[in-house]
């Protein structure tokens, strides 16, 4: 009995999801190694734009920054046009950047003083933030556990996470072709199938 022919449809879903798979792990691997390469060229995060992107550390502005994020920054170029409330990155000691919430402005002649706090802290930081200090000013776009990813990045074996994606890849390409060279050998078995007992091809 001559099996019907199989449709198309379920090549074409195949065909779609190997696509898309492939597609996902190709963007995965560019990703990881163009965040790779430009914190290593940049000595730090990235930065796009004048746009920033800062690891965090602590928990001090929990729950809306969650220690382990990276956060987007916008350079400071008028450091002394904050207001309160406003989220401010601003060098507390040397290579030390503290991202904390603006609670009072204080103005003295032409000098700007900020007294600032973290959201989850209990008291206002001890000393007041000079506007020469600020680096940057929150812009409320975080991404969370993504800062633990990027500071193993800029460690000496940050340039294995480009193995990673690239060995998924390789699985998957090897997979893919064993599944295609199981289809060509299950063809002629196929064939075989639909011969009738007398040597001759069934019609029905």
């Amino acid at each position: 009995m001559r099996t019907k022919p199989k449709t198309n449809k379920k090549q074409k879903i195949k065909k779609w999801v190997n696509n898309i798979v492939s597609g996902i792990l190709m963007i995965l691997l560019i990703s990881v190694a163009t965040i790779v390469v430009i914190s290593k060229a940049s000595g730090g995060e990235p930065e796009f734009f004048g746009y920033q992107l800062k690891t965090v550390l602590s928990g001090s502005m929990e729950p809306g920054i969650q220690t382990g994020s990276i956060i987007a920054v916008k350079s400071a170029v008028v450091k002394t046009g904050y207001e309160k409330d406003d989220v401010i990155t601003f060098q507390a000691e040397e290579d030390i950047l503290i991202t904390h919430r603006i609670t009072e402005v204080v103005r003295t002649g032409d000098s700007v003083l900020y007294r600032t706090k973290g959201d989850n802290n209990n008291a206002e930081d001890m000393n007041p933030v000079l506007s020469d200090n600020v680096v940057a000013k929150y812009t409320g776009f975080t991404l969370p556990y993504v800062g633990y990813f990027i500071n193993f990045s800029q460690s000496k074996n940050g340039a294995l996470l480009l193995l990673i994606p690239g060995f998924l890849l390789l699985i998957y390409s090897a997979f893919t072709i064993w599944k295609v060279i199981s289809v060509m050998e299950l063809r002629p078995k196929e064939q075989v199938d639909i011969v009738g007992e007398d040597g001759g091809k069934s019609t029905s």
